[in-house]
C-alpha cells in the first residue's frame, strides 16, 4: 500500500490511523491523483506525464502500481499512451472527469491534511530558527544544490524529489534527531496527498526557498521561521483541499491551476 503508516511508536503529531485512503488500494491511489489533479486543472489536456520510474518516485509507490493504474486511466479515458521514441503518456485532448470513485477518499480526508499542514508548520518553523544558529557551510550547499535542481527540473516528479531534500536538510541542519523523526513521519503522510502541480508554478515557488535560504546564512533565525512558516502554512490554499474547498465555495467544479494563490507546494 502506498499510503501505509511509517512503523515505530505513535506520537503526539499523528494523524488519525483511519484515513479514507488507507482503505484505498496503491493503484487506485494513483488513479485517484492523476484524476484529481486532471479534475482541478493542474494537468492540462494534452500534457505529458513523467516516465513511470519518475511518478513511481514522486507518487511514492512501485513502477508496476504506476503501470497499472495508467493501463486503467487510459481505458478510462483520463489519459492516452503513444508509443515510438517521441511518444509517452499524455493527459487526453478531451479527458474525462470524475471518472474515479476513489477520489472521494481525498475528499474525506480534507480535515485530516489541513492537520497534518499545521504539523508541519510547527515543525518546520521551529527548525528554521535552530538551524538559522546551528546549519554549517555544508548544509548551506546542500541547501543551494537542490534550488539549482529545482531552477533545472523538467517536471514535477523532479521538482518534488529536490523539494523534499531541501526540506529535510534544512530540518537536519537543526540538529534535533528525535523531532526530525517526528517530522519525517508527519511529511511521510501528507506526501501521501501529494498531487502533479504546473512546473511554472512550482518553479515560482522555489524564490521562497532562496529567502529561507538567505536568512538561514544571515543567521536570522525570526525571519528563516516566519518565511518558512509562511511558506507551509500556504499549503492550506494550494494544495487540493484549498483548491476544492474554493471551487465549492466559487460553485465551479475545476478551478483549474489559476485558482493557485500564493506561491507554496505540497
Amino acid at each position: 500500500m502506498a499510503t501505509q503508516e511509517p512503523s515505530g511508536a505513535p506520537s503526539a503529531l499523528t494523524s488519525s490511523a483511519l484515513a479514507a485512503i488507507r482503505r484505498t488500494s496503491a493503484v487506485d491511489t494513483v488513479r485517484a491523483r492523476i484524476s484529481l489533479a486532471v479534475d482541478l486543472g493542474l494537468l492540462a489536456p494534452g500534457e505529458r506525464l513523467p516516465n513511470v520510474r519518475a511518478t513511481a518516485a514522486a507518487l511514492g509507490v512501485g513502477e508496476i502500481t504506476v503501470r497499472r493504474a495508467l493501463g486503467t486511466l487510459e481505458r478510462e479515458g483520463v489519459v492516452q499512451r503513444r508509443p515510438g521514441r517521441t511518444g509517452g503518456t499524455f493527459i487526453a485532448e478531451r479527458p474525462r472527469r470524475r471518472t474515479v470513485a476513489q477520489v472521494a477518499a481525498y475528499r474525506e480526508d480534507s480535515e485530516r491534511v489541513h492537520r497534518l499542514i499545521d504539523e508541519r508548520i510547527v515543525l518546520e518553523a521551529g527548525f528554521a530558527h535552530l538551524a538559522a544558529e546551528r546549519l554549517d557551510h555544508p548544509g548551506l550547499d546542500r541547501l543551494d544544490e537542490c534550488v539549482r535542481e529545482m531552477d533545472a527540473a523538467g517536471s514535477w516528479a523532479e521538482f518534488h524529489a529536490s523539494d523534499k531534500r531541501f526540506h529535510l536538510a534544512l530540518a537536519e541542519g537543526a540538529g534535533l534527531p528525535t523531532a526530525l523523526a517526528m517530522y519525517e513521519r508527519v511529511c511521510g503522510e501528507l506526501y501521501a496527498y501529494f498531487l502533479p502541480y504546473p512546473l511554472d508554478y512550482l518553479r515560482g515557488s522555489n524564490e521562497q526557498h532562496k529567502a529561507i535560504r538567505a536568512a538561514l546564512a544571515a543567521r536570522d533565525a525570526a525571519s528563516a521561521a516566519a518565511l518558512l512558516r509562511d511558506h507551509v502554512a500556504e499549503l492550506h490554499h494550494s494544495m487540493y483541499v484549498g483548491l476544492a474547498e474554493s471551487a465549492e465555495r466559487s460553485g465551479d467544479g475545476c478551478p483549474g491551476a489559476t485558482g493557485i494563490s500564493g506561491r507554496a507546494h505540497p
